[in-house]
């Protein structure tokens, strides 16, 4: 009778823990009546598909067991975005509307994306304060590694951690802020830039210590071609490329792209005649994770010693900036 009853307690055990990860989620596509829904698991700023749903007019469905709280990503087409969204234990209903980047899609009986929802809509916000209101909530953790951790110093990164509650420290987006304040600490104006090796646009490895003492200066400048913000200040860089190359200035480009041909494409276009360099990897790129870079464009300014002298020079700051040092 007493194994009985432990089996009993088991099986209830075990069906609680389950049914508490169970994702239970039903939408309508608005304006298709049939296709495909991809759920995405969300990793490093970049979404992953784990399943997928038929759509049947206009209906879907998804019960699947996964980790939750979590963020996923719902889309019709992975190659053209993804609504990012979070899910707790509470069963969801989509209204998933591709139009606009996924903007007007909707989702209802999830308690954390409300939340989330509601932090997108603030035009300012003070991120410790944020926390301090929310501090075991996912979305916390998710704003401070994903809009701060670019913004923050170490220190202040730091700071926000400890603000968090214990229980989200090993999430992966704490975890990854963890490994992100001694790399910030590293790269720092007044340090040695590290070096790193990588295939160039023509598929030949190239050593960037190569590139160190070449010139005066040498731009490090991380982007890519589907990044919009990058491609603006590129006329910029082509220009003060062009203006101080003959006085002891050069650059070395490194892609956060995925699809080769679209890199290549974009070289072209932007008319990017530098030294170019990619492994393809995205967020996962080897030279952005060892200089801390989280958003792009993102740049570092070095001098002929290999030492860090200024970051992330846009716009006229970087033509004022080198006026100053090589006038």
């Amino acid at each position: 009778m007493k194994k009985y009853l432990l089996f009993l307690v088991t099986a209830f055990v075990a069906f609680s823990c389950n049914d508490k990860n169970n994702l239970n989620v039903t939408g309508h596509t608005e304006g298709v009546e049939s296709g495909t829904v991809y759920l995405q698991k969300f990793r490093n700023k970049f979404f992953f598909v784990i399943d997928s749903a038929e759509i049947v007019n206009g209906q879907f469905s998804f019960s699947k067991n996964v980790e939750l709280p979590e963020i996923y990503g719902l889309s019709l087409d992975t190659l053209k975005g993804s609504f990012l969204v979070f899910f707790d234990e509470n069963p969801a209903t989509v209204a998933l509307d591709s139009s606009r980047n996924y903007r007007n899609s909707k989702i209802t009986g999830s308690e954390l994306h409300d939340l989330y929802a509601a932090y997108k809509e603030q035009r300012s916000v003070a991120i410790d304060s944020f926390i301090q209101q929310h501090p075991a909530s996912l979305v916390s953790a998710y704003a401070l590694y994903r809009d701060f951790s670019y913004r923050l110093s170490p220190d202040e990164i730091r700071y926000n951690i400890q603000l968090l509650d214990s229980s989200l420290w090993n999430t992966p987006y704490v975890q990854q802020l963890e490994e992100l304040i001694p790399t910030l600490e590293e790269v720092a104006v007044g340090n040695p830039a590290p070096y790193f090796r990588v295939n160039n646009s023509e598929g030949t490895a190239v050593n960037f210590s190569d590139h160190i003492g070449k010139n005066k200066y040498l731009f490090l400048d991380f982007w890519a071609s589907w990044c919009g913000p990058c491609r603006r200040e590129n006329p910029n860089i082509v220009s003060a490329y062009q203006k101080y190359k003959d006085k002891g200035f050069d650059i070395f480009a490194v892609s956060l792209d995925r699809d080769r041909e679209s890199w290549l494409a974009a070289i072209e276009k932007d008319s990017l005649t530098w030294t170019q360099v990619s492994d393809l990897q995205l967020w996962d790129s080897g030279p952005a994770k060892l200089y801390g870079v989280r958003a792009i464009p993102a740049n570092f300014l070095i001098d002929e010693h290999g030492i860090i002298v200024a970051k992330n020079l846009k716009g006229e700051d970087l033509h004022k900036t080198l006026e100053e040092l090589l006038n």
